[in-house]
Parts: C-alpha cells; structure tokens; sequence
C-alpha cells in the first residue's frame, strides 16, 4: 500500500502529465492558425491577397467607378483645383455604393497645367474614411485615379507598374477604371492603391516598417505630412514667386530636367539608315509659365528678373526647387533630423517618431561611406528597381535633378526604394531625341546629375559584384519581358481591352487617332530599347554616357521611332486650349525622336480641350448589384 506521499505526487505527476498534453495541442493549433489563417488573430501575413485586390483591380476587366458629389462640393473643387482640398460624395466601385467618402484633386506640375487649360479631366485622390470613421473600399482605405496626361497611349504607367511587378519589386494595385461623374461618363483612367497603410499590410504584413515619400519639390517639406495625407505630392510649387537662384535671361545651363527643357533638343538630329542626317526645324510659340502673360520663342528662356544662374540646377538649399540638400536626393549631411526634411516632413504614417529618423539617417550614413551595405540597404530590390526604372528610362524619379516620384521604405533600420509615378517614363520626361531614350546608358542611369549625386545608385554600381546582379536583372527583363513576346503581347492584351473606352472617352487629352498612333510607336519604342540594352550588357553598345558621346556611331539607329508619338512634357494633347503652334519640318523623312523644347514646359503648356461629354445614367452599370455601405447619404 503507497503511502499518501508517493499517492499524491502520482496525482501531480498526472496533471502535470495532462496540462503538458493540452498546452502541445494549443501550441499546435496555434502554429496551424498563423501558418493558414493567421487573419483570425488579427495578423496580417506578406503577400496578403486583400478583398480589394478582387473587387477593385481586378485586371481581366475594367473597373467601374461612379462618383456623385453635389453641384455645390462640384463647383468648389473646379474653382480651385490646385487647393488639393477634400470635399464629400459618394461613390459607387461596380455597383457597389459608399456614403460619404472623401475627394480630391491630386498631382503636381500635371494638376497646375490641367488647371490652367480648358479641361477639368483631374486625377483624384479618393479616401474612404475621411469623414466615416473605419469605412473602407472592400478594405481599402484610399486609392487614387489617374488621369492620363501625358500619354496618348493610356498605357505607359500600366507597362511601368507591370514591368516593376515583373522583375519582383513590390508595386501598389493597379487597373483601368471607367469613370462617371454625377451621370456623365467622364473617362478612362487609371486606378492605382495608395502606397499607405493596406498596401504595407498587404505586401509586408501586420509588423510593417516606415514608409516616406521623398520631395524636393514642395519647398524642402513645411509643416509635414498629417500622417499620410498628401503622400503623393506635398505642396504645390509657386512657380510665380519662385527663387531660380542666379539664372541669367538666356541661360540654360543646368535646365536640362526642369519640366522637360532640354536646350540641346531644338534642331535635333538623328543619323537615317542611310547615314545622312534628318533635321526637324521647330518653331513654337509658348505662353510664359512664369505668370506676365508673354510669350518666348523655342530654345529662348523667359527673364525671370533674378540675375544669373550657375550650372547644376535650379538653385540650392534644402529649400528649393530640386537643387541639392534636404534629403531627398539621400545623400548624407549630418546627423540632424532636420537636414532631412524633404524625408521626414513626408512620412505616409502618422506614428513615426525621431528614433525611426534616426535610423534612415544611420542607413544613409552607412550606405554614402559605401560601409555594411547588405545591413542597411536592401540591396537586391534596391538593383532590382533600378534595372525596370532603366529599362523604362523613367527620368522623372529619383535619377534626376527632380529627385522625387519614390518611395522610401524602412525597418529594422534598412532602407529599400519603391516606385511610383510613370506617366513620363518610356522617355517622356525629356526633350531629347528618340536616340537619347532608346540608347539611355545602363551604367550611368542618371540625367542632369552624377552618380556621386544618387547615392543609393551610385555606390551600388561602384560595386562591381553590385553592378554584375544590377545588368544580370536588366538582362532577364530583356529576355523575360521583350525578347520573350511577353511586352508585345501585353500590349496587344491592353488594346484590346480599351479600344472601345478609349473611342469613347469624352475628356481625353488625345484623339482615338493618336492613341492608335502612340500603341504603334510603343511596339517600335520596346524593339528598340531591348536591342540596345542588350548591345549595351554584350559590349557592343556603348553603356556610360562618356563612351556614347565618343562613340556615337555604335548607337542603335531609332529612325523608325518618332518620339512625339508617344507624348511627354512637348506634347501635351489636343490642341484645344493650348498655347500657339506652328511646326516646320525640314526632311522629306520624318526623324524619329526629334521634338520642339519647350522651356520650362513644366508650368507652361495648357494641356487639353474638353471633348462635348457623353451622358449615362447615374445608376447604369453592367455589373448591377446596388449594395451599399457605409453611412447615410448626404
């Protein structure tokens, strides 16, 4: 017979035995939770497939977004667009109706030339929960439609964003949308999610970093950014008052970025087949952008009454209108947070503090010293971004003088570039010839500034294991996405799914003819691009910009390409309500890529007339439905 002792520790010892069995059981339910249901926590994997991605950018079809504001809020947005000020309406995403959500205009440049022409065709920020707290777009928050200016084909920020996604870079939703307005079919746009908080959920999961949206153009920051409010522009230049430092009537040194001006670019030529030179005399007569109401002639840059201008830009300071400084060129200064205000004064989310500062500021100071690269900075999608924005020769971003249409993500105090904005990439930011975009040079992929001036591809490509992984990625981007057929066909997809909308849209910057124009040209623009880049990583291509200007008979003829087709900051759209202009062409054949320069286009062309508009019913939708949620109707 056991004593009461040994009795009561075979008791203990089979509760212990029973409370180890239950605990392994929890344990293992709950490894089983978070490896295929991890949402039931409120746990938030990488990679998420959010139910927006279905309902909203769902890219075998296009969205269908009606938007119905009252006459009052409509009016007060067409007043004054550039204020950027949210106002109320409803909207309705494929028959689906939300109450009381929030929207506004959006852009820069593009929003101030829209502005001043006879169109009212803005792109709009609209935000679920601006006055309805916790409503969402089937869990999206916010996301913006994009107008299409600049882009005759309606495809060249599509083609980005999907070349981007193609090569591993995360890349916000992206999907054609047809827009109403009160009734009124308003047009073809582009949907794009808000690089915010869904998306960082959704590509990072629940224990996302930082995210900011560098800016050189906004003053160097002013007042922040309310947590994420304006993350896809800052405030908008005074183009009228603004400091252009030491510029001389004349001079145009250093504006080779500002808004497109290139002063090398009037009378462009490029070599014919043949080897003879096809020249393109252009005279264009500009409205001033700089608010006196005269006019200039091309190459002729208007007095701003401000003595003269150095070489390097427009100006200095952390302050100013690209120049140097600020940050957002990420190069380092010192260690105080204030030198950083273009990052900072732009953080998307509203919760960072001085310690997250600091890391960005750590990560910047390792990565300029060219010191433990691969701790802070994401080395692989940092080349990986690099070689799609090459390949796109996407010169409005980081590259250049501008230094901003980027994103900058953060943790655990390593820093990667994400993309946004490429409305002017395939070249389009420039006014250079067809051959200065096709024959772009992949080892100093940078416009108006030096490498040493673009650290975060400067030092990289210093590094020739670096610069082996960076053309390793160019070339499967020339394989897999062009010589493939992959581009063509995508293409060939895309046309076939606007056409129509495309025919029919009432506000359009272009006609159905030059839209049909510009799909030709990109087909010949991806041709070209492949063949020179994959001469420039076989050798046979010159691949710096020195060793092109001393080779220039290695360059890959583009006399098939005119570049004019495919729009950019020259060519802004119908010639309703735009400045005067009159074109002479001194060739019996066309060269491609030779454009009239317009001097600090950036603020000057007025872009587009308004089409007479085409009225639907306000509850015509081909996916019917008539849910809704959200609050009460205003």
């Amino acid at each position: 017979m056991s004593s009461p002792d040994k009795k009561s520790g075979f008791i203990n010892s089979k509760y212990l035995n029973a409370a180890t069995a239950v605990l392994v059981v929890l344990a293992v339910l709950l490894v089983c939770i978070l490896m295929f249901n991890p949402s039931i926590l409120g746990i938030t994997s990488a990679g998420s497939h959010p139910e927006y991605e279905d309902e909203i950018f769902d890219q075998s079809m296009i969205t269908s977004i009606s938007i119905d504001i009252s006459e009052e809020n409509w009016a007060a947005i067409l007043a004054n667009p550039t204020a950027e000020e949210f106002y109320q309406a409803n909207v309705t995403i494929n028959g689906e109706t939300f109450y009381a959500v929030g929207i506004r205009t959006k852009g820069m440049t593009s929003l101030s030339q829209v502005a001043s022409s006879d169109s009212d065709r803005y792109s709009f920020k609209i935000k679920a929960d601006k006055y309805v707290d916790g409503q969402t777009f089937f869990g999206l928050e916010e996301f913006v439609i994009n107008n299409m200016y600049q882009d005759p084909s309606y495809m060249k920020e599509y083609l980005s964003y999907d070349m981007m996604d193609y090569i591993g870079v995360p890349t916000p939703l992206y999907n054609y949308a047809e827009i109403t307005i009160n009734g009124e079919y308003w047009g073809l746009y582009l949907a794009i999610e808000a690089v915010e908080e869904d998306f960082a959920l959704r590509v990072y999961g629940s224990d996302y970093g930082q995210l900011y949206k560098p800016e050189s153009m906004n003053g160097g920051g002013g007042g922040g950014n309310g947590g994420g409010e304006r993350p896809d522009g800052g405030e908008m230049p005074d183009f009228e008052n603004m400091d252009f430092g030491n510029m001389a009537a004349g001079d145009m040194t250093g504006m080779q970025d500002f808004g497109g001006f290139d002063p090398t670019a009037a009378g462009t030529t490029d070599a014919a087949a043949d080897g003879t030179a096809n020249t393109t005399t252009t005279t264009t007569t500009r409205q001033n952008p700089f608010g006196d109401g005269t006019t200039f002639a091309e190459g002729e840059m208007p007095t701003t009454g401000g003595g003269d201008m150095g070489g390097g830009g427009m100006g200095g300071g952390g302050g100013s209108f690209g120049g140097t400084g600020g940050g957002a060129d990420l190069v380092y200064t010192d260690d105080e947070i204030s030198s950083y205000s273009q990052i900072f004064d732009n953080a998307v989310f509203g919760n960072a503090q001085n310690s997250d500062f600091k890391r960005v500021i750590t990560a910047l100071k390792y990565l300029n010293a060219g010191e433990e690269l691969e701790t802070y900075v994401d080395v692989d999608g940092t080349l990986r971004y690099f070689a799609a924005n090459t390949m796109l020769v996407n010169l409005d971003s980081y590259v250049s003088s501008l230094k901003h249409n980027y994103y900058l993500y953060e943790k655990n105090g390593q820093i990667v570039i994400l993309p946004w904005d490429f409305n002017l990439a395939f070249g389009a930011f420039q006014s250079g010839s067809a051959s200065s975009t096709i024959n772009f040079p992949i080892d100093t992929p940078v416009s108006g500034v030096s490498l040493e001036e673009r650290p975060l591809i400067g030092v990289l490509l210093a590094d020739e294991e670096y610069m082996e992984l960076y053309h390793s990625y160019l070339q499967e981007i020339v394989d897999g996405y062009f010589t493939s057929g992959y581009y063509d066909a995508k293409i060939t997809e895309l046309d076939a799914l606007i056409n129509e909308s495309v025919k029919n849209d009432p506000t359009s910057f272009y006609t159905h003819d030059e839209y049909v124009t510009a799909v030709a040209a990109l087909y010949v623009w991806g041709d070209l691009r492949a063949e020179s880049v994959q001469g420039q990583l076989d050798g046979t291509v010159p691949s710096t910009d020195e060793a092109q200007s001393a080779n220039p008979d290695a360059l890959i003829d583009t006399s098939a390409l005119n570049m004019n087709d495919l729009g950019g900051m020259n060519n802004m759209g119908r010639a309703e309500g735009r400045s005067e202009r009159t074109t002479t062409t001194t060739d019996a054949t066309q060269t491609a890529g030779t454009t009239a320069t317009d001097a600090a286009t950036a603020t000057a062309d007025a872009a587009a007339g308004q089409a007479p508009g085409m009225t639907q019913s306000a509850d015509t939708n081909q996916f019917g439905g008539g849910r809704t949620r959200g609050a009460a109707p205003f």
